[in-house]
C-alpha cells in the first residue's frame, strides 16, 4: 500500500512538472496581451505643451516675470486619460467581484452592489473619454462619488466579516476570509474619475487644480498612495501562495518604486521630463497584463486546467485582479503630463 502511495505521488508530480494544452494557451495568451499592452504604451508617449496658444497682451514694462500660459488641450489629454485609468479599475473590480461574490452566493444581498457601481463607473468613464467639453458632468461625478462611497461601506463589510470568524483577525481568517482590501479598488477608480473631473473643470489658460491645490501634484500623491495600497493586497496573497514563483515578487517590488518616483514628482520641479518615473509606469502597466497571463497559467494548473474551468477560475489566482496596475499606471502618466504641460514652479 505504501509503494502505491509512493508511485502515486510520484506519477503526480511528473503530471504537474510537464505544461499541459491549457498552460501553452496560457501562455499564448499572456504573449499576445503583453505585446499589445507594450505596443499601446509605447504609442503612447506625452506629445509636448503646445506652443500655439495666444499670448496675454503687455499692460506694460513689469519687474515681475511673466506667468507661464497653461495648456488647456494638455488639461483635457490628462483628464481624458484619468477617465481611461478610472474605467479600467472599475472593469477589474466588475469582474473580481462578480467571481468573488458568486462563490459566496450572493448570501447578502448588499453584494450586487459592487457589480451595478462598477458597471455604472465604467459607462461613465467611457462617456468621458468620448467628451470634450471642458467641464465637469454631474451624472459622472455623481457615479464617481458612489463608487467612492461603495468602496468605503464595502470595506467596513469585509472587515466585519474578517472579524466575526472564529479567531478574529488571525492569519487564517485574514487569507480565507473577504479580501480586507479589495473593495478599496472601486473607491480607487471613484476618486480617478473625480480627479478626472476636476482636471477638466478649470478655466483655460490657468493651471489645473484639485481643491486649490495643483493638479499634477495631486494626482501624482493620490495615485501613489493607491499603488501602495494595491501592492499590500497583492503582497498579501502572494504572501499566501508562498510566493512559490520568483514572478510573484514583482507585483510587490516594482509597483512601490513607481510610487516613490511619483512621490518625488509630486514635490519636485513640475516642468522636468522625468524619463524614468515614465517608463517604470510603463513598466507597472506592463507588469498589470502580463500578471493575467500569470494568473491564467495558476489556473491552468490546477487539477482539470481549463476544461474544469467552472470550478478553477474559482480557485486559481485571481484573473481580473492585476489590471488594476494598469489602470494605477495610466493614472500616474496623466499626473507626469499634467506636471510637464502645466508648471506651477
Amino acid at each position: 500500500m505504501k509503494q502505491q502511495s509512493i508511485e502515486l505521488r510520484r506519477r503526480v508530480s511528473a503530471v504537474n512538472a510537464q505544461p499541459t494544452g491549457g498552460i501553452f494557451a496560457a501562455l499564448a495568451l499572456m504573449g499576445a496581451a503583453t505585446a499589445t499592452g507594450a505596443a499601446l504604451l509605447a504609442s503612447r508617449a506625452s506629445p509636448p505643451p503646445s506652443r500655439d496658444l495666444p499670448t496675454p497682451p503687455s499692460r506694460g514694462p513689469s519687474l515681475l516675470p511673466a506667468s507661464p500660459v497653461a495648456d488647456k488641450r494638455g488639461a483635457d489629454r490628462a483628464a481624458r486619460r484619468l477617465n481611461r485609468a478610472a474605467g479600467t479599475i472599475a472593469a477589474s473590480v466588475l469582474i473580481d467581484s462578480a467571481m468573488e461574490h458568486y462563490r459566496g452566493r450572493f448570501e447578502n444581498k448588499a453584494m450586487y452592489t459592487p457589480l451595478i457601481v462598477s458597471a455604472l463607473t465604467i459607462l461613465a468613464s467611457f462617456h468621458g473619454h468620448r467628451d470634450r467639453a471642458r467641464r465637469a458632468h454631474p451624472a459622472r461625478d455623481s457615479i464617481y462619488g458612489l463608487a467612492g462611497l461603495t468602496g468605503a461601506v464595502g470595506s467596513a463589510f469585509h472587515v466585519y466579516n474578517v472579524g466575526k470568524r472564529v479567531g478574529g483577525f488571525r492569519w487564517q481568517n485574514i487569507f480565507y476570509g473577504a479580501p480586507l482590501g479589495a473593495p478599496m479598488a472601486i473607491a480607487l477608480s471613484g476618486i480617478t474619475g473625480f480627479l478626472a473631473e476636476r482636471v477638466r473643470d478649470n478655466p483655460a489658460g490657468t493651471v489645473p487644480s484639485v481643491f486649490g491645490a495643483p493638479a499634477g501634484r495631486m494626482v501624482a500623491a493620490l495615485t501613489g498612495a493607491g499603488l501602495i495600497g494595491t501592492t499590500a493586497e497583492a503582497g498579501l496573497l502572494h504572501f499566501r501562495g508562498a510566493f512559490h514563483n520568483p514572478a510573484m515578487l514583482l507585483p510587490v517590488t516594482a509597483p512601490p518604486v513607481a510610487a516613490a518616483l511619483l512621490g518625488a514628482a509630486a514635490v519636485g520641479e513640475a516642468d522636468r521630463p522625468r524619463p524614468l518615473t515614465r517608463w517604470w509606469l510603463r513598466f507597472t502597466a506592463f507588469l498589470g497584463v502580463a500578471g493575467v497571463g500569470f494568473h491564467a497559467i495558476g489556473v491552468a494548473r490546477n487539477m482539470g486546467g481549463w476544461s474544469n474551468w467552472r470550478q478553477n477560475i474559482q480557485a486559481g489566482p485571481p484573473l481580473p485582479a492585476p489590471p488594476a496596475f494598469f489602470g494605477l499606471a495610466l493614472a500616474g502618466l496623466a499626473a507626469l503630463g499634467l506636471l510637464q504641460d502645466n508648471p506651477d514652479d
